[in-house]
């Protein structure tokens, strides 16, 4: 599909924020009747679109312009000291490429993370169903990228491969294994997959200033963040 002009969206009511508890969100999404390929999915997430399982959405709040896309240009990222340590610190670990994460084994894992780590988000309590809605195979682009500390499975980072960069969708590992920073680990690890690849740039979804836990996206250098349909680079 080339005419962005032809696709439906579709818009959620307004419900509590995820983010900003305070705040009213409003999501919309593209019709899931809607073909979608790796050129339409590359060319919506140059418009701010993100992918959650099947569904590919952004935020259209009323009140607030809060979420703002955010993407690193892998071959100008320049790693600080803290992400040169935390690189070196994991190159013990052995990462493979899996087919699937429908496991007992990567299902674990995730229950144990969001127990742990996301017990006061809306991802809580965890259930199987949850898991497999959300981290699923689309479009023929995602990788499930496994990382093994010998025979032990310590994190899954789930990637989409666009025709523009790689989206990193989500990233979730062992909280006993805090010492080796596993989520900056992984996006280390996109960045360069990205460059690999030949891509541009490395797709981090939604920076949100006064939101705690996104605040880790801005550590990434230089970054690029959409701003009324311009893709403006932060140094």
């Amino acid at each position: 599909m080339s005419d962005l002009s032809n696709i439906r969206l579709f818009a959620t009511h307004p419900h509590t924020c995820s983010y900003l508890p305070d705040e009213q969100a409003t999501t919309i999404f593209v019709d899931p009747n809607t073909e979608v390929d790796a050129n339409l999915y590359s060319r919506l997430s140059e418009m701010g679109f993100r992918r959650s399982g099947g569904h590919l959405y952004r935020p259209q709040c009323e009140s607030c312009q809060a979420c703002i896309p955010a993407r690193i240009p892998v071959n100008l990222f320049k790693a600080n000291r803290r992400q040169k340590r935390c690189w070196n610190r994991n190159q013990d670990l052995i990462i493979t490429e899996a087919s699937h994460i429908g496991t007992d084994e990567h299902y674990a894992l995730y229950d144990l993370y969001i127990r742990q780590r996301h017990a006061d988000g809306d991802m809580y309590p965890p259930s199987r169903e949850q898991f497999d809605a959300f981290l699923t195979d689309e479009w023929g682009v995602t990788r499930f990228l496994e990382f093994r500390l010998g025979d032990r499975l310590i994190a899954v980072a789930v990637t989409d491969c666009m025709d523009n960069g790689y989206s990193a969708v989500y990233t979730y590992f062992d909280p006993d294994e805090y010492r080796r920073s596993l989520g900056v680990y992984a996006i280390l690890y996109q960045i360069e997959k990205a460059k690999q690849a030949g891509l541009n740039a490395l797709y981090l979804g939604y920076w949100i200033k006064n939101c705690q836990k996104m605040s880790y996206k801005t550590d990434y250098r230089p970054l690029e963040i959409l701003v009324q349909n311009r893709w403006i680079r932060v140094n």
